[in-house]
């Protein structure tokens, strides 16, 4: 899901969005952030109690995420209205999506691993963030050795889904996505501060992705180490 809106191509042009704007632009972009996430915690909330039917639906459940992902938000792009409805109903689809690992973790006595997840993704989002913004460096070429990365980590988490089944791997591949997504915050941060993005939803859905993903391999990680399994 982190595929959506990047470019991986081409290196983002200085200039891009009018000096003045920019400081305009990220302040919507983190709001509709803000926003998103105060959307997948509406999801998550309101399907709690149907968690055993989230699970039996889950693959449907991912694949209207992917649809919105890829389609939904294409379609409506730049289409004011449009494109913020379709922001919310697939950011809060994907806290639908997150039901099933929530509930297993407050089944397991380990609710505590979902505040504590996400008090460090904040944490290390925010940190990156503001290396990003702040750093003179050019991470704009980062973007098909992440790509080629994301790939690798889709295979290796299919591979061991459905054929290895381990549990060594599965906290191999958490790890790895993890940071991956670190590094994805620092390469979709900089190319928003450098105009990359055409409006505040593109931008805001890119970094949605990362914090999300992030998120979810801590609390994943959080809760293996913290749990008896």
């Amino acid at each position: 899901m982190a595929l959506y809106d990047r470019n991986y191509t081409h290196p983002v042009e200085a200039g891009y969005v009018k000096e003045g704007s920019t400081v305009n632009f990220m302040k919507q972009t983190y709001q509709l952030l803000a926003a998103s996430m105060l959307a997948a915690a509406a999801g998550a909330y309101a399907t709690m109690p149907y968690a055993e039917t989230v699970m039996h639906y889950r693959w449907f459940i991912f694949g209207f995420e992917l649809f919105m992902l890829f389609v939904g938000l294409g379609m409506t792009r730049n289409k004011p209205g449009l494109n913020l409805a379709a922001l919310f109903v697939f950011t809060f689809a994907t806290g639908v999506s997150l039901v099933p690992l929530l509930a297993k973790l407050i089944g397991m006595g380990n609710g505590a691993v979902i505040g504590n997840a996400f008090l460090m993704t904040s944490v290390l989002f925010g940190a990156l963030s503001l290396f990003a913004i702040n750093s003179k460096s050019d991470y704009s070429n980062w973007g098909k050795p992440l790509f080629i990365t994301l790939i690798v980590v889709i295979i290796a988490s299919l591979v061991n889904v459905f054929i290895l089944q381990s549990p060594m791997m599965h906290v191999i591949i958490t790890a790895g996505i993890l940071l991956l997504f670190s590094f994805f915050t620092i390469y979709d941060t900089q190319n928003i501060a450098n105009g990359a993005y055409d409006s505040p939803v593109d931008a805001a859905v890119s970094l949605y992705l990362d914090f999300l993903n992030m998120f979810t391999a801590l609390l994943q990680m959080l809760g293996i180490f913290g749990g008896d399994d």
